[in-house]
């Protein structure tokens, strides 16, 4: 499955436009976990327990996407954003969303 945040892929032509692919994922961190950034938060610097949440949720999110994306046939989704919210104190949603389709290699042209 190609992921692009592209309008057009180089090579390939759009042979069908299969609809919105979205997924999404709300993670919060474990109460410890969030005291302990709550106190990062005041000295300053990266906190490391909300990276780590935000990717693990960025993750789930594009796998939702993909099946998603498969349950309408596509082998592409172009245009693709992340949006965010915070949902409650310590919980954030990801949606990642975009334009499934499905791709044709234009003739004569060599893409890798």
């Amino acid at each position: 499955m190609m992921l692009l945040t592209i309008e057009r892929v180089p090579g390939h032509r759009i042979a069908r436009v299969c609809g919105l692919a979205k997924g999404c994922a709300v993670r919060a961190l474990p109460g410890g976990d969030d005291i302990i950034a709550g106190i990062k938060n005041i000295v300053g610097g990266e906190v490391h327990e909300y990276t780590s949440v935000i990717a693990q949720t960025r993750e789930q999110a594009l796998d939702r996407l993909i099946e998603d994306a498969r349950g309408l046939g596509a082998d592409a989704v172009i245009g693709l954003r992340f949006a965010t919210a915070e949902v409650a104190s310590g919980a954030a949603e990801l949606l990642v969303y975009g334009t499934a389709v499905t791709l044709e290699r234009e003739e004569g042209l060599e893409v890798p």
